[in-house]
């Protein structure tokens, strides 16, 4: 509870400040493209895919580089190496002989890459084409042990791993900001107040008309010939500052955590606010009754149930008219309520058509 409304009094509404441009979004096109490409990774300690097909069709593609051919029929044992596949970020401006870094993971029935190796390999991006090429050591941060009578630890994640610059970029990916008519700036939230903010500072950084909002998102900028200017011009725009507008009001709730996380945009139309907790508590207290001597009765189990009904009484809280985060806050700790109950409240303050804000239910 505690943390609950620690959390919500660190959202208390509180002045909104300049903000850089760069910090709100990003030039079109100037974006990490994602490649992604199949390998295979030896020097395991038994710790393979053993004979699985395309670990084994893998392998035999990797030694045929080297003119090597297998036997018809023949299949290696491949307990020492893994079918893998590979991912990588290639961001902007990346230019050939650059290195990126490579995350590893097995898609077969590999134990653990701890100790591998990765053969060279190519990565592809999104058009088919090849980009970078892999190959390197790796580093598993995971740990996977098997015991004799069939018990097994794991510790983290053993079948998958990192190469630290184990790419080398081999083609640039062309931006196209250097030859287009027009940049063009896209807000990472939609909100056509911004865009007008955003679009206001450039013109008065490049003059009048140089920018035009053409919705909540883009902002479309003139741009000067050469490579050079557009890129003083971008890097001028970037470090510009506006004081962003307000969000729009909104509470969101996580339902599998309890979390409730309410903006200071949130405001509350005059509503009256009680909440209580019925609780019933069953308590079975059995009694063994033993017969009288020589009887000829036998032991018996008599049952004794108590039943005791509590409801916790709260106060009724008055919201007034425009409450701020801050009230909310106030009446929830002054209720007491747990995570569950306030999503109950809000809830029930939304029904009510008191509560201007959209509630988002994770």
């Amino acid at each position: 509870m505690k943390r609950l409304l620690l959390l919500l009094a660190a959202l208390v509404a509180t002045p909104l400040h300049a903000e850089r441009i760069k910090d709100l979004g990003a030039f079109e096109g100037l974006r990490a493209n994602q490649l992604t490409g199949y390998g295979i990774v030896v020097g395991l300690a038994g710790t393979g895919d053993d004979s699985l097909d395309y670990a084994t069709q893998g392998m035999k593609g990797a030694i045929s580089r080297f003119g090597l051919t297998l036997p018809a029929g023949i299949n290696p044992a491949l307990k020492n190496a893994a079918a893998v596949m590979i991912t990588a970020e290639l961001p902007p401006f990346a230019k050939p002989g650059q290195r990126l870094d490579v995350t590893i993971s097995a898609i077969g029935k590999a134990k653990s890459l701890r100790g591998g190796t990765l053969i060279m390999s190519p990565l592809y991006g999104a058009d088919g084409n090849i980009y970078a090429m892999a190959q390197g050591n790796l580093v598993v941060g995971g740990l996977g042990v098997d015991a004799a009578d069939g018990s097994k630890l794991s510790v983290n994640i053993p079948s998958a791993g990192r190469i630290d610059g184990g790419a080398s970029v081999e083609r640039a990916v062309d931006t196209g900001f250097a030859t287009s008519d027009m940049l063009t700036f896209n807000l990472a939230n939609p909100d056509l107040t911004n865009a007008r903010l955003v679009a206001d500072a450039i013109n008065r950084l490049a003059g009048n008309g140089a920018a035009r909002a053409m919705d909540g998102v883009s902002i479309a900028i003139s741009a000067p010939d050469g490579a050079e200017a557009r890129l003083r011009l971008m890097s001028a725009i970037e470090n510009l500052q506006v004081t962003p507008t307000e969000p729009p009001a909104r509470v969101i709730i996580n339902s599998r955590t309890g979390t409730v996380v309410i903006n200071g945009a949130v405001r509350v139309a005059p509503a009256a606010v009680t909440h209580g907790t019925l609780t019933v508590k069953v308590d079975e207290n059995p009694m063994v009754v033993q017969p009288a001597p020589f009887s000829r009765g036998q032991t018996a189990l008599e049952l004794a149930s108590d039943i005791v009904v509590e409801e916790q009484r709260n106060p009724m809280m008055l919201m007034k008219r425009g409450a701020s985060l801050s009230d909310i806050v106030k009446a929830v700790n002054k209720l007491g309520v747990s995570a569950g109950d306030l999503v109950a409240i809000l809830q029930a303050l939304k029904q009510a058509g008191a509560l201007q804000a959209e509630l988002v239910i994770l």
